[in-house]
C-alpha cells in the first residue's frame, strides 16, 4: 500500500504566492528572451565558422609521416589510436595498457517515488495529496533512505561498500606520426571490458569488510528468503515481475564467476566485481563495479596540425572546432553531421526559450486566476483563457526576438520571420474582430422572427 502525504494551503496563502510568483515571471521571461537571442546568433557563428573550415580543411593523406608543408593547416585525416601508456587502479591493484581505465559503481537500493495532485476546493483552498511508492532498483549513488517520507522504509538502505566511480586517461596518445592533444584523446570511445587480476588478500579484505557490513545490518541470521525483511506493502505483481527481470539479467552476467578463493560476500566475473551474498538474487546494500577500457581503434580527425599535434581551429569570429569520430570518414560527412547537430540544437533551444516565455508569462498573470480560486469552476474557464493569450503572445514575443535576432545577424531571413509575426498578430487582433462581426450580421437577419402575411382567400365564383 502507498504512503500519502495530504496538505492543504489557505487561500490567503495560495494569493500571496502567485504574487510572489510574479518576479520569478519576470526573471523567467528576461532570461527566455536572453536565451533565444544568445542561440540565434550561436548557430550563427558556429554555421558561419563550419563553413569557413569546410573551405579550409585538406587532406592529409599520410598521417604515418609527418609533412611539415601541413604545419598550421587544417586536416583531415584518418589513422589509428594507440598509446604505450600502463594505467593503474590503485585502488584494486591492477593495470592495463590501455588509451583510458574506467570504472563504474552502482548501488542496489529502495529508491522513492512521489506524484503529487492538487484540487481545487470552494473557497479558495487547495488540497494536495502525494503519494509515495518505493522501488529497489540498481542506482549509481546511495540513496539516503533516513529521508523517505514513509516510516516503513526509513533506514532501509545501506551499502556493503562505498567505491568511487573513476576514469583514467592516457596522456600519450599516438596518431600516426603525430600525438592527440587531450581534448581529442578524450572523445575515442572503443570500450571493451577489463579482464580483472586482483590479488587473493585483497579479495580476502574485501569481503571480511563486506560481511562485517552485512551483518551488522542484517544480523548473523538472516535468511535467504528476503520477502521476510521486505514491507509487506510492496507485495505486489509489478514489483515482483521487475525483481524476476532484474534476477534474469544478474543471473545471466554472474554465472561464471569464478573467485580465486571461496569468498561470502565478493564475487568477481569477467569484468564486474560483486559484493553480495548471491549475485543472481540481489539484497538492499549489494555493489556491482564495472571496468572497461578504451582500446586503440581507427579514427577519424578534423583539426590544425601545430608540429607534432594539434589543436582546435580557430575562425575569424573566434569560434573553435575539432573533432574526433569513430572508424574512417570524409571531412564531407563529417561537417554534414556538425551542421546537422548546430541545426538540432538551435531548434531544441528554440522550443526550450518558448516554453519559458510562455511560462513566464503564466506566472507574471497567475494571480488573476489564483484570485478567482474561491469559485474554482469561475477560475478554471478564466485560467484557461490566461494560458491561451500567454502561450499566443509567448509565441508572438519569441517570434520577434528571433526575427530580431537574425536582422542583427542575418537579415533577409529576419525580414521574414517579423512577416510572420505581424501576420499572426493581424489574424489574431483584427481578424477575429472582423469574424465577429461577421457572426453577429448573421445572427441579426436570422435572429428576429419573420411576419407571415395573411393568405388571401380565393374569390368566390359569381
Amino acid at each position: 500500500m502507498a504512503y500519502q502525504e495530504v496538505k492543504t494551503t489557505g487561500y490567503g496563502s495560495r494569493v500571496g504566492s502567485s504574487f510572489r510568483n510574479i518576479g520569478s515571471g519576470f526573471i523567467l521571461f528576461i532570461a527566455a528572451t536572453a536565451l533565444l537571442w544568445w542561440n540565434e546568433g550561436r548557430a550563427v557563428k558556429t554555421d558561419k565558422m563550419l563553413n569557413e573550415a569546410e573551405k579550409a580543411c585538406v587532406d592529409m593523406e599520410n598521417p604515418n609521416k609527418k609533412d611539415p608543408a601541413l604545419d598550421g593547416e587544417l586536416v583531415c585525416a584518418t589513422a589509428l589510436a594507440t598509446t604505450e601508456d600502463s594505467l593503474v587502479d590503485k585502488q584494486f591493484g591492477f593495470g592495463a595498457k590501455a588509451i583510458a581505465l574506467q570504472r563504474t559503481v552502482e548501488y542496489y537500493q529502495w529508491v522513492e517515488h512521489e506524484e503529487s495532485t492538487s484540487q481545487d476546493k470552494l473557497g479558495g483552498k487547495q488540497v494536495t495529496t502525494t503519494t509515495y511508492t518505493y522501488t529497489k532498483e540498481w542506482v549509481s549513488s546511495p540513496e539516503q533512505s533516513s529521508e523517505f517520507k514513509d516510516p516503513a522504509y526509513q533506514g532501509k538502505n545501506m551499502v556493503l561498500t562505498t567505491i568511487e566511480d573513476e576514469q583514467q586517461w592516457a596522456e600519450n596518445v599516438s596518431f600516426g606520426a603525430y600525438k592527440l592533444n587531450e581534448s581529442l584523446i578524450h572523445s575515442i570511445s572503443s570500450k571493451e571490458p577489463v579482464e580483472l587480476a586482483l590479488s587473493t588478500d585483497l579479495l580476502k579484505q574485501l569481503d571480511r569488510n563486506a560481511g562485517t557490513a552485512y551483518e551488522r545490518f542484517y544480523g548473523t541470521k538472516h535468511l535467504n528468503d528476503q520477502t521476510a525483511q521486505q514491507p509487506a506493502a510492496v507485495e505486489n505483481d509489478s514489483l515482483k515481475a521487475a525483481a524476476e527481470a532484474d534476477k534474469a539479467a544478474t543471473d545471466s552476467l554472474m554465472q561464471h564467476a569464478e573467485n580465486k578463493v571461496n569468498l561470502d560476500y565478493v564475487h568477481q566475473a569477467g569484468n564486474v566485481l560483486y559484493f553480495g551474498r548471491v549475485p543472481g538474487s540481489p539484497e538492499v546494500g549489494d555493489v556491482r563495479v564495472t571496468f572497461e577500457k578504451v582500446v586503440p581503434a581507427k579514427v577519424t580527425i578534423i583539426a590544425q596540425v601545430t608540429g607534432d599535434t594539434f589543436k582546435a581551429f580557430k575562425a575569424k569570429n573566434g569560434k573553435r572546432f575539432q573533432t574526433l569520430v569513430m572508424g574512417k570518414k570524409d571531412a564531407d560527412e563529417i561537417f554534414d553531421d556538425a551542421h546537422s547537430a548546430n541545426n538540432f540544437w538551435l531548434w531544441v533551444l528554440r522550443f526550450v526559450g518558448v516554453m519559458m516565455v510562455i511560462a513566464g508569462l503564466k506566472n507574471i498573470f497567475g494571480f488573476l486566476e489564483t484570485i478567482l480560486k474561491v469559485v474554482p469552476f469561475v477560475a478554471n474557464i478564466f485560467g484557461w483563457g490566461i494560458g491561451v493569450v500567454c502561450t499566443v503572445f509567448g509565441v508572438v514575443w519569441s517570434l520577434i526576438v528571433i526575427a530580431l535576432a537574425w536582422l542583427f545577424y542575418r537579415p533577409l531571413l529576419g525580414i521574414g520571420l517579423l512577416a510572420l509575426a505581424g501576420f499572426l498578430i493581424w489574424v489574431f487582433a483584427f481578424k477575429g474582430k472582423d469574424k465577429l462581426k461577421e457572426l453577429a450580421a448573421k445572427a441579426g437577419k436570422n435572429g428576429p422572427a419573420t411576419q407571415v402575411e395573411p393568405q388571401k382567400m380565393p374569390e368566390e365564383n359569381a
